[in-house]
């Protein structure tokens, strides 16, 4: 039995995600690991402000850094 997730974002949504990350860096250990980094941290944040977190780190993660790879203007001038 498949279980649904309470995202609107699908798994190949996820997948193809990672994937436009991955071919975007240059590095892909790298990515890996600023994805990782991210996640960690998110986790952290989450466990402080004790959220009920419906997505894992990792995955809001990927979508977040896709997102800002997608759409620069989110990110704002540094």
């Amino acid at each position: 039995m498949l279980k649904r997730s309470k995202f609107e974002t699908t798994q190949s949504q996820i997948m193809h995600r990672a994937e436009d990350l991955i071919s975007a860096a240059s590095n892909r250990y790298r990515i890996t690991v600023q994805v990782a980094n991210r996640a960690k941290r998110r986790r952290y944040e989450d466990f402080e402000n004790n959220e009920d977190a419906i997505m894992k780190p990792v995955l809001r993660a990927i979508i977040e850094m896709s997102d800002e790879l997608n759409q620069p203007e989110i990110i704002g001038e540094l």
